[in-house]
């Protein structure tokens, strides 16, 4: 192995603690890359920005995934790093490179009618668990929440008829969040059958807040019963549900980003596809061309 290589493997084991599979897998990338530059005549610490570029479209030749190729792209980096860090060469030549262009993946979302299964399952769970899991994915599911907000929720948070909630989001930001009734009522049995008052709104046996993982394998748990993949739900499905249904069902994307937290709304355009797909049907449906080609 090249000695620079091996030095900065174990600068990641020792300082950073970094996992076995992550220094198996920088071991393998840096390796190629080492052979690479070996058969143009060049070391790790001499490579050019040339060089590196070629070896990245060797990646791509090769039939390498953008995802793949920017992951090997970020273990040369650190490595470059590294190498300046420890004066072992002056210039760093992936500060030149660009990132190769990742695929925005589209969410994953339920259909209507399975998040209606999932309620239905729910609410027969057993009697000691079936009004809180209801009640949790009756709030996730209309308001599209972040499964850590919904935990975090205090017991005042639905004084009286609330019909909005206070949510405190991502870096501390504020948003208001109307509830629907079927939430609220849902809310209101779960606290009707509880027997003692408790800080959290979502509180386990034990009093404390449910924690993120205990939930999540509750609703795995759920899934099964309604007959859906497991593997396919989670509560950040539950809030990619809940946008991409409320596109379709005509909501426009800046009420969305408000609803949602997001503080750009790029970020929220990723449920576009939702859109694109309701504007295909509508010009199917209504378009002269379209209607007379049918006919």
């Amino acid at each position: 192995m090249d000695r620079h290589i091996e030095a900065f493997l174990e600068m990641l084991a020792a300082e950073r603690g970094a996992a076995r599979n992550t220094l198996v897998a920088y071991e393998a990338d840096l390796e190629d890359f080492a052979r690479f530059v070996g058969g143009r005549g060049q070391t790790t610490t001499t490579a050019d920005a040339e060089t590196l570029r070629a070896w990245l479209a060797a990646l791509s030749e090769a039939g390498f995934a953008a995802r793949s190729a920017a992951r090997k792209l970020s273990a040369l980096r650190q490595f470059h790093r590294f190498l300046v860090a420890e004066a072992l060469r002056e210039d760093d030549p992936t500060q030149l490179l660009d990132t190769p262009k990742l695929p925005r993946p589209l969410p994953k979302y339920l259909t209507e009618a399975e998040v209606d299964a999932l309620l239905a399952a729910a609410r027969v769970r057993p009697p000691a668990q079936a009004p809180l899991v209801t009640a949790a994915l009756e709030m996730l599911y209309a308001t599209g929440l972040r499964i850590s907000e919904l935990l975090a929720l205090p017991r005042t948070a639905l004084a009286g008829d609330a019909a909005l909630l206070m949510i405190k989001g991502k870096g501390g930001k504020e948003r208001l969040v109307p509830l629907s009734s079927a939430a609220r009522d849902a809310v209101g049995s779960m606290l009707e059958g509880r027997k003692k008052p408790n800080r959290w709104l979502f509180a386990s046996r034990g009093g404390k807040a449910i924690t993120r993982q205990g939930f999540a394998l509750i609703l795995k748990q759920i899934a099964n019963d309604a007959g859906i993949d497991p593997e396919r739900v989670s509560p950040h499905v539950l809030r990619h549900s809940f946008a991409s249904h409320m596109l379709a069902r005509g909501a426009d994307l800046r009420s969305l980003q408000l609803l949602l937290g997001h503080a750009d709304i790029a970020t929220t355009q990723i449920y576009t596809h939702v859109l694109a797909e309701r504007l295909q049907h509508l010009v199917e449906a209504h378009h002269p061309l379209a209607t007379r080609a049918a006919t």
